[in-house]
């Protein structure tokens, strides 16, 4: 643990992580970076959706782990990945929370993108 502070999400701040019925793939200069059919929704207070994709269905070949880091309070300490090919747009587009705090632990093993440093994250009708 990194001495950062630790919430739990509630009322005030709710958090839900729930399987995304659809399929997600997410594109950039034309490659698919990621395509699952096993995605997570992260719905938390009034921020946008995050789709949680697991890295057995990302191309990790066309990610480079970066040093960069970044602490959420309910979620934990996020680890960043840049798009090799996505030259300054693609630096730490893609994060992950590899030890989540318990209230989000199903996003474990999984990354999410940064809709504005990709072309398209779509999710499909399953």
């Amino acid at each position: 643990m990194s001495g950062q502070p630790f919430k739990i999400p509630g009322p005030d701040h709710p958090i839900t992580v729930a399987p995304n019925a659809g399929r997600v793939v997410v594109k950039l200069d034309g490659r698919v970076l990621a395509d699952s059919r096993s995605a997570l929704t992260l719905k938390e207070a009034s921020y946008p959706a995050v789709q949680y994709i697991p890295r057995e269905d990302v191309d990790m070949a066309q990610l480079q782990r970066t040093d960069h880091h970044s602490h959420c309070p309910y979620k934990g300490e996020a680890s960043y990945f840049s798009i090799i090919s996505g030259g300054k747009r693609g630096k730490n587009a893609v994060w992950t929370y590899e030890t989540p705090h318990d209230a989000v632990s199903a996003i474990k093993d999984h990354l999410a993108f940064y809709a504005d440093r990709v072309d398209s994250i779509e999710v499909r009708p399953a």
